[in-house]
């Protein structure tokens, strides 16, 4: 039966009403609106634009659209090459070359003043006409489009000025799309549509520069192999010695390889004939100094290597003795304010009049003879002796008894006894009590420093877990001291930490950067990465590379230049060089085995 308010047309509607709606990636990609001007698009809550180059200059340099690459900006950037035919551009350029030399004839005919413009012209084009006959040029139309996404017309507008400055600098000049916004969208946009057809005709040579990516290439005529490009696989061949200053900072996690890549450094440069001290915390560098003959001295209460704190580097015919001395007074204060916990400004001035009054008892002043120093170099119990007589002095006096005559005596209170004699030394100071571990280090520089001013010569200090110099502000005084120094007596400071939060905490951490004309950034902890990327001015993609890193590779920074660097050895250096306590250990065996056989 059929009811007479039914209509099957009207079943076919309803059922239609609850069917679901297909959607497609359009629908989900496709910006809610999008509002069309003469100069911008507005794409929902974004804005974009569009501009074109226009003008190139006479030359242009390669990786000359690097620094637009490398803003900071979201943009679009497309380029669209369009061969020429070459029989055409070389008839066209005949027709040109005899218009430019009738020209050229017909000013002289007149007796006119020579145009240079117009004789370049006249070079520039018979240069290219032979390029392009021999084949080793062809022509191109090229047209390079821009579009730049921010969200207020006041933030396009300041990025409009930025790629503005950065093009004009070069002679480069661009237009937004006017009245073609949306074709310049489209033509930005990997659609592989030219809509703008805005084109300067250019040859293969200058059309090859505006490749943006570019990696930077640090192989010298002269220097020693650090390790491989791996931007471009090249050899990353440097001498630090060439640059302003010859200082480098390392910065790693525990276990990335900054230890073998300092090693394998400082192997490379010993066959080069230069000197390398390491001041070495964790007596890593002793296999190391074992291994090619060089020397290793203990550093403890108990060991019989001694360095005195009162020593005094020889002056030299340019060195000023009055300011040897006081510049020693300076470090020595800086010193006993580490070893005795802080002084008072009163201490501070009672120190001072001390430390001068125990080189004057000992023949030590700016008006003796220099060359008898040596033989009078007072010790701290001297120094003691002199306190003791000195009112108010008390308090230091009981403060530095501990040195002289109690249970630090046996290092403090001793004549230095090491001689430096080969080309390769390590102080290892794994030994020493924890809590005298920053004194430590403080002497045995202030000691390397001394002979550094006395033999001038091509020299590397290694300062192996830096950090725990920069706990106090004298210790990283000091060392900042060596590094803003050094270059003048010919040393380069290669200062290495992992614990980077406690070393940017000093004042001197950035100074000391600042002042290394090397660094390498190996594998980093998410804790610390973000300091480094604050620090060294990285991208994202620089910062994901150190926490992604495989042991031994990083960033490698030299001057204005930093490439990405893996770092190899050969066999027989790894040999030398492996800390592995497993390598180590089978070396010995083998070494011992050898020995034994050999007997």
């Amino acid at each position: 039966m059929k009811l007479p308010f039914f209509n099957k047309k009207d079943d076919e509607i309803e059922d239609k009403m609850f069917v679901e709606q297909n959607i497609d990636v359009k629908d989900i990609i496709a910006p809610p609106y999008i509002g069309i001007t003469q100069d911008y698009i507005k794409l929902g809550d974004k804005i974009a634009k569009s501009f074109f180059i226009f003008s190139y200059p006479r030359y242009l340099n390669t990786g000359w659209l690097s620094p637009v690459i490398n803003l900071d900006v979201q943009m679009d950037i497309s380029f669209f090459i369009h061969p020429i035919n070459s029989e055409l551009i070389l008839k066209k350029l005949r027709s040109k070359i005899t218009m430019v030399s009738s020209e050229l004839m017909e000013r002289q005919e007149k007796g006119l003043i020579r145009d240079p413009a117009l004789e370049t012209g006249y070079q520039d084009i018979e240069n290219l006409r032979d390029k392009i006959i021999t084949a080793q040029e062809r022509m191109f139309r090229f047209g390079l489009y821009i579009t730049i996404y921010e969200e207020t017309e006041e933030k396009i507008k300041s990025i409009e000025v930025n790629l503005r400055s950065i093009f004009e600098s070069r002679l480069i000049y661009i237009k937004p799309s006017l009245f073609k916004q949306k074709e310049g969208f489209i033509s930005a946009v990997p659609y592989g549509l030219d809509l703008i057809n805005v084109h300067v005709p250019m040859d293969t040579e200058p059309l090859s520069t505006t490749f943006p990516f570019i990696s930077f290439d640090l192989s010298s005529n002269e220097g020693i192999l650090y390790g491989v490009n791996r931007h471009n696989n090249s050899l990353i061949l440097f001498d630090r010695f060439t640059l302003e200053n010859y200082n480098l900072v390392v910065f790693a996690k525990s276990g990335s390889g900054k230890s073998y890549a300092i090693k394998l450094e400082i192997l490379r440069y010993l066959m080069w004939g230069i000197d390398v001290i390491v001041i070495d915390p964790e007596n890593e560098y002793e296999f190391l100094a074992d291994g090619i003959g060089g020397n290793f001295f203990k550093i403890s209460l108990n060991s019989d290597n001694h360095v005195n704190p009162f020593d005094l580097p020889l002056p030299g015919p340019d060195d000023d003795p009055e300011d040897i001395l006081r510049s020693n007074t300076i470090n020595l204060v800086g010193l006993f304010r580490i070893m005795l916990g802080g002084l008072t400004s009163e201490e501070d001035s009672i120190l001072d009049q001390a430390i001068t009054e125990t080189y004057a008892i000992r023949d030590i002043t700016p008006q003796s003879d220099p060359n008898t120093w040596q033989e009078n170099i007072p010790l701290m119990s001297n120094f003691e002796e002199i306190l003791e007589n000195i009112t108010q002095a008390e308090s230091l006096v009981r403060r530095l008894k501990k040195y002289t005559r109690g249970t630090f005596s046996g290092f403090f209170n001793q004549r230095s006894n090491i001689q430096i004699d080969k080309s390769f030394i390590v102080f290892g100071i794994r030994d020493m009590e924890e809590s005298l571990r920053p004194i430590a280090l403080f002497i045995v520089m202030r000691y390397v420093w001394n002979i550094v001013r006395t033999n001038i010569k091509k020299r590397i200090l290694v300062v192996d877990e830096a950090w725990w110099l920069m706990q106090s502000e004298d210790g990283a005084s000091f060392l900042f001291g060596l590094i803003k120094r050094g270059r003048k007596y010919w040393l380069g400071v290669t200062t290495i930490t992992q614990d980077i939060e406690d070393f940017m905490k000093s004042p001197y951490g950035k100074a000391i950067i600042t002042n290394s004309s090397l660094q390498l950034l190996l594998k980093q902890s998410p804790a610390e990465v973000d300091i480094l990327q604050k620090t060294f001015d990285l991208t994202e993609q620089e910062k994901m590379l150190l926490l992604e890193a495989s042991v031994g590779e990083g960033l490698f920074f030299a001057g204005k230049k930093h490439v990405y660097i893996s770092i190899k050895a050969s066999y027989t250096e790894d040999q030398i060089i492996t800390t592995n306590p497993g390598e180590v250990e089978k070396i010995k065996e083998a070494k011992r085995r050898l020995k034994q056989s050999t007997n």
